[in-house]
């Protein structure tokens, strides 16, 4: 089974205004933020900027405001997303990061389509866990053209998620929202019989508990050189609720569920994605799928900063599957 391993973008803001160079090269976020053009676009961010002893513009990236009113000018400048917002305590996502994987699985994609990226809406892609951010499928819509489904356990979430489609003209008929009514299922009840998926992607809750969530979330703030706060699952993950950050079992458990309900959806899906958070859960995984008999996978290393992540994906297509899936629906 191959392994990509290309350049190295991650999920974890940086701490001085920078987004590293390995970023993927299509990402938009190479370099430093200008700060000064995101600002003209969007003038709320000012409140937040700074000058750093270092004689460089920046933000506190610990503090869940400013990076909010960061995502808000990054959306705007760089994705046509003019109004975006969710609600306190939600998870806050890294724009660069979550950019990456996006333009990763482009390049999966591309690995079925004689390495061209398809684009446009003749591409569908599923977002499992969409969450009340909406992040991946604004990314995905506005640097490929591709429809989206979003999926979520939580119905607030997917409200927030909505008031931000029907917020920006055109994005609610490119992206569109179901909920996941059974909490021990991931793809029934979201992928019915007639529907079809060339795409899909997942950044599962990788903590088993609360508890465990919030020694995650404690260990951020003291690398910071902070105390944490006395609130617990408001801080949890500088935002972030129990469905975004926790599950029974944590994400192995959770990505070996994905795994065995993707057989039963195998000829539905062209490629198969999720991120993983622990590079000691891989080898379970990477066992699982082999179990699973996928035809291909593909392991992607990413890192930005400090952090590192992966993700991996799978397919039960072999190449002549590949070839008849590209010819019915991207050619012509």
């Amino acid at each position: 089974m191959p392994s990509l391993k290309p350049g190295k973008p991650g999920s974890s803001p940086p701490t001085t205004g920078k987004t590293t160079a390995l970023l993927h090269p299509r990402n938009r976020h190479q370099g430093q933020y200008d700060f000064d053009a995101l600002i003209k676009d969007t003038p709320e961010l000012a409140a937040f900027v700074f000058v750093n002893p270092y004689g460089t513009k920046t933000i506190r990236f610990a503090d869940p405001n400013a990076v909010k009113a960061l995502n808000c000018a990054l959306l705007k400048s760089f994705y046509g997303v003019a109004q975006w917002d969710i609600p306190a305590n939600y998870l806050c996502p890294p724009i660069p990061g979550r950019a990456d994987y996006v333009h990763y699985l482009a390049d999966v994609l591309a690995s079925s389509n004689k390495g061209v990226i398809p684009r446009g809406a003749a591409v569908r892609v599923l977002d499992i866990g969409v969450g009340a951010n909406a992040i991946y499928p604004l990314i995905a819509h506005a640097e490929y053209g591709w429809q989206c489904v979003g999926s979520d356990i939580a119905a607030d979430a997917l409200a927030s998620a909505g008031r931000i489609l029907h917020a920006n003209p055109g994005l609610s008929t490119a992206i569109t929202l179901r909920q996941q009514t059974s909490p021990t299922q991931i793809f029934k009840g979201i992928v019915g019989t007639d529907d079809y998926f060339d795409l899909t992607l997942c950044n599962p809750p990788f903590h088993a508990s609360q508890d465990e969530a919030l020694n995650g979330s404690q260990r951020k703030w003291r690398g910071l050189g902070k105390a944490p706060p006395k609130q617990s699952a408001a801080v949890l993950n500088f935002g972030g609720q129990q469905s975004e950050l926790w599950c029974e079992g944590g994400e192995a458990q959770f990505i070996r569920r994905m795994i065995k309900e993707s057989t039963v959806i195998s000829r539905q899906v062209l490629w198969f994605s999720t991120l993983v958070s622990k590079a000691s859960n891989l080898p379970g995984i990477l066992h699982a799928l082999r179990k699973a008999k996928a035809f291909d996978v593909q392991t992607v290393e990413m890192t930005q900063g400090q952090k590192k992540s992966r993700f991996v994906a799978w397919t039960f297509l072999n190449a002549i599957e590949q070839e008849a899936w590209r010819d019915g629906r991207w050619v012509g």
